[in-house]
């Protein structure tokens, strides 16, 4: 069976609360919950964490790198500056995919560029927490 490791950065643990006229109304238990439905009807295993730290997140792809078939990732406000996230990304022989629940590039300035995802086979951003079920659905597809 594919096993999926996803990988929620910092702040993500107050989805529900924080700044819902951006990020919604949804848990991140509650997308953690649509993320498993989700991958058992397409036949995938998940493997999911949420750390608030840079370096927890680097030993999380690491880890990744060794036991899993594609890597999620919403580096939260890393995306934006941690080169050491996006080494680390580029160093793992991962399908990785990175989704954002807000449009990164309709937001702040500083926020539209991410340095991680050029490291990544894809971008979802913009479509809640339905990025994550579509971000699923790419490995399948992609395997066909």
């Amino acid at each position: 069976m594919v096993k999926i490791v996803v990988i929620h950065g910092p702040n993500l643990n107050l989805l529900g609360a924080r700044e819902p006229e951006i990020y919604g109304r949804t848990t991140l238990a509650e997308i953690n919950q649509m993320i498993e439905a989700t991958a058992d009807k397409l036949g995938l295993t998940v493997d999911i964490h949420q750390y608030n730290g840079e370096g927890e997140i680097i030993q999380a792809i690491h880890e990744a790198g060794r036991s899993a078939d594609g890597l999620i990732i919403n580096p939260g406000a890393y995306t934006h500056y941690s080169y050491a996230i996006r080494d680390a990304l580029a160093a793992v022989n991962l399908e990785k995919v990175e989704v954002h629940l807000s449009n990164i590039r309709a937001r702040e300035d500083f926020r539209q560029v991410s340095v991680t995802a050029p490291v990544c086979q894809g971008i979802i951003a913009g479509f809640g927490s339905v990025g994550y079920l579509l971000a699923l659905e790419s490995f399948v597809q992609r395997r066909k």
